[in-house]
């Protein structure tokens, strides 16, 4: 079956579905990437402070406590079947674009790695091994770039005429 190029023929009133589906995903997805900025300030430090507590800082504006296990195992679970399947629909999107195949292939698997390593890095962190801070923000950064890029690819495939 040819997937490469489908897009281009697909209905107005199905590519405008695919656009409003794409405009809302990325207003949730960075929707919580302002969250992480407001609860973490997207430092290593925060990351630390914000799963493990902060109590024993004197100075602190917030007080933050250390997540429970059960808190942490139900956040981990949350996101990553959630935004598995809101991987797999981009993937599935982007595989009908026309787009080069390296490009694609690597934009469709690359999120599913980031989403094991900034969640499962929480855990590790949560665990104590404060340096996989470090991991969670580059895994996080990746994932968010390769989700923009490919909103920006469908979108443009959406746009143009055919090929």
């Amino acid at each position: 079956m040819k997937l490469k190029g489908l897009i281009y023929q697909l209905p107005k009133y199905f590519k405008n579905t695919i656009l409003a589906f794409v405009i809302m995903v990325n207003i949730g997805f960075f929707t919580g990437l302002f969250f992480i900025e407001n609860t973490t300030n997207l430092k290593p430090v925060g990351i630390q402070e914000q799963y493990l507590g902060n109590e024993n800082k004197q100075d602190a504006i917030e007080m933050k406590f250390k997540k429970p296990q059960k808190e942490m195992l139900t956040l981990i679970h949350n996101h990553i079947l959630s935004l598995s399947v809101l991987f797999l629909i981009m993937a599935s999107l982007l595989a009908i674009t026309g787009i080069n195949k390296k490009i694609k292939v690597f934009l469709m698997i690359e999120p599913f790695v980031s989403l094991l390593l900034t969640f499962g890095g929480l855990y590790i962190v949560w665990y104590g091994v404060l340096w996989f801070s470090y991991v969670v923000i580059l895994s996080g950064t990746l994932m968010m770039l390769s989700f923009l890029a490919t909103s920006i690819l469908i979108v443009k495939a959406l746009f143009k005429n055919s090929q």
